[in-house]
């Protein structure tokens, strides 16, 4: 079940006035005018506006602890929350190149992927860079199980790529050309050899 408290980063027991200043402050966050009309920011927005309707709405957020507390109940694990996995198809990038992030984790019922927000337990969500910090743009999964109170956090940093830059060839792919080399220098010398072996017969032949 979503938890619109987290969604708007209040706390249980928040009151009108503090809902409403989370969602101005959210909403203009993560505006789709304001994000290029980022499939990512708009799945926000749209998020931040259904948690602010249900709860600015005593009758309704009335309804809706009922329900999100019973789910809570049947939901949580009694185990520590685990990142199981989380990386990027690359970590060097340019300014605008579409990144492709992948994450699991078990045992947790809050995960958000920071500076992005709240996200499902797993999978994976392709994003763009627009702002980079000193050439550095960094990654944060938060995994939590809230019964427990713990949480377990995972970082990935990537370097922006400037223009005129290219990527560098991998080790693996670095070997495979050094192995390339190495056969064809090989390769020159047998034929050296081969070629030397025969002037020297054809010599033998016209001298005997």
């Amino acid at each position: 079940m979503k938890n619109y408290y987290y969604f708007l980063g209040i706390d249980y027991n928040a009151s009108d006035e503090d809902i409403k200043k989370a969602y101005r402050k959210l909403s203009m966050k993560y505006h789709p005018d304001k994000n290029e009309g980022d499939d990512f920011f708009v799945e926000r927005f749209r998020e931040v506006q259904e948690a602010y309707e249900v709860l600015i709405d005593a009758e309704r957020r009335k309804m809706y602890n009922a329900s999100f507390e019973s789910a809570l109940k049947t939901q949580r694990s009694t185990l520590p929350p685990e990142i199981q996995s989380f990386s990027v198809d690359k970590i060097r990038v340019k300014k605008g190149e579409p990144i492709t992030i992948y994450w699991k984790t078990t045992n947790a019922d809050v995960v958000k992927i920071m500076p992005f927000g709240l996200e499902k337990p797993s999978g994976e969500r392709t994003f763009k860079i627009t702002e980079f910090n000193d050439g550095k743009f960094q990654l944060l999964l938060h995994a939590q199980n809230t019964m427990l109170r713990k949480t377990v956090v995972k970082g990935i940093l990537i370097t922006e790529l400037k223009s005129g830059e290219v990527q560098h060839s991998t080790p693996e792919a670095q070997g495979k050309s050094t192995e390339s080399t190495n056969e064809s220098k090989m390769s020159l010398k047998v034929l050296l050899l081969a070629t030397i072996f025969i002037l020297l017969a054809m010599y033998l032949m016209l001298n005997s």
